[in-house]
């Protein structure tokens, strides 16, 4: 894929194949609705972000061809932060200040999504993010549809605890996610008479885990849960399974093939592992079967598709529906539409807006890695997102601006 190194622009979809092109005739409606995107292409986290502009790129250009919004098209205006940091601050800025685009549908990492957020949120610039996090985010200006732990995490806990065990060793990547994450898996472990042995957290660039699996030897855990992030942890399984303690000690994982790492790993490295999510590949559906179609027709591989791809199509068609019933791109209106419960149908199952916290309920699937493929064991129909829930009211306190997060 031909993406420029730094930044690149999408009318009509186009830039997916390298290109952009000028500003013609198509948009004789009137001026174009600008969809602003910050995303890691390139870097660590590409493994991430890389569907996920194809997933923008595909909504973008279907929507656009099934007529654009209120009489006008999208143009997608999106920004390769190469997984740094500061590149996320600085195009986050240029979107809300030069670009002046009417969304945003960006960021991966917690640490991005908190980077960035601030930004939107002063430039009353409407911010979808569209990933499984931590949770706790509690702020009017923001819509998320991916997966929360009281969402995904406690189903995998509770099926890995009856199927294992209660004690529990945790590994997780060492920023706001892991670490919060990490409090929520503990959280879930105590509430079923369980005990943490031990959490070890991991900067995204660490690729060597000797010493921690020889850790895990000594503490003999039931099973380990792993909320490691990024191609650099991936080194945690390929070690884990060369040093044969996949035999002995089960995983489950609260990321593991978010990011398709299952097709990364052989059989024999990554059988076994459990986890939860909104999406797989497999899901026996209409909805999916009709969106991989669609998928291998415009991009070829439909092996790349994984579950925040899917949450970001997914949120941006939820925006656009938003968009719909508001009838306006004015941000009162916007607010009203999102907060009366909008919802979509997509390739992994309905996508409802829950107005008090600005998440959404979704389907939960607890599945298996079997012979590189995400095998749903179980499936558990709209999950509220029910740990943000517990603090967050924008109904009651529309100003509210916080992450909250879970008190042990």
């Amino acid at each position: 894929m031909g993406f420029s190194r730094r930044e690149f622009v999408t009318t009509a979809g186009l830039a997916a194949l390298g290109g952009a092109v000028p500003f013609r005739s198509a948009f004789a409606q009137g001026a174009p609705i600008k969809l602003g995107s910050v995303l890691d292409n390139s870097g660590n986290l590409d493994i991430y972000g890389k569907p996920m502009v194809m997933a923008t790129t595909m909504a973008v250009e279907e929507i656009n061809a099934a007529g654009g919004l209120l009489g006008r098209k999208i143009q997608a205006i999106q920004y390769d932060t190469q997984s740094d940091i500061a590149l996320y601050t600085k195009f986050a800025q240029q979107l809300a200040r030069d670009d002046k685009v009417d969304v945003v549908h960006g960021g991966i990492t917690s640490a991005s999504r908190e980077a960035i957020r601030q930004t939107f949120r002063r430039a009353n610039t409407l911010y979808f993010y569209n990933v499984l996090y931590e949770g706790g985010v509690c702020d009017r200006n923001i819509v998320v549809t991916g997966t929360t732990p009281a969402q995904a995490v406690e189903p995998v806990v509770d099926l890995a605890m009856k199927q294992w065990g209660k004690k529990v060793y945790i590994l997780a990547a060492d920023y706001n996610y892991g670490q919060i994450t990490a409090k929520w898996i503990a959280h879930y472990v105590g509430q079923r008479g369980g005990t943490t042995l031990k959490t070890d957290f991991f900067p995204l660039d660490v690729a060597d885990f000797g010493s921690t699996i020889a850790k895990i030897q000594q503490e003999k855990p039931d099973f380990v849960v792993s909320a490691l992030v990024g191609g650099a942890h991936m080194s945690f399984y390929r070690q884990w399974a060369a040093s044969g303690m996949n035999k002995k000690i089960p995983l489950a994982s609260t990321t593991f093939g978010v990011g398709n790492e299952h097709l990364a790993l052989s059989p024999a490295e990554g059988d076994g592992i459990l986890i939860a999510g909104n999406y797989s590949q497999e899901a026996d559906t209409p909805a999916n079967k009709d969106f991989l179609a669609r998928w291998q027709k415009r991009f070829g591989d439909t092996k790349i598709v994984h579950e925040i791809a899917v949450s970001q199509y997914q949120g941006i068609l939820l925006w656009a529906e938003c968009v719909k019933k508001a009838g306006s791109l004015k941000r009162d209106a916007m607010l009203k539409a999102i907060e009366s419960g909008t919802k979509i149908e997509g390739p992994a199952g309905t996508v409802a807006i829950e107005p008090k916290t600005h998440h959404t309920s979704l389907d939960i699937h607890v599945m298996e890695v079997k012979n590189q493929k995400l095998t749903i064991k179980q499936t558990v129909k709209q999950r509220p997102p029910s740990d943000t829930l517990q603090f967050c009211d924008l109904q009651k306190n529309p100003n509210e601006n916080k992450q909250f997060e879970v008190k042990i």
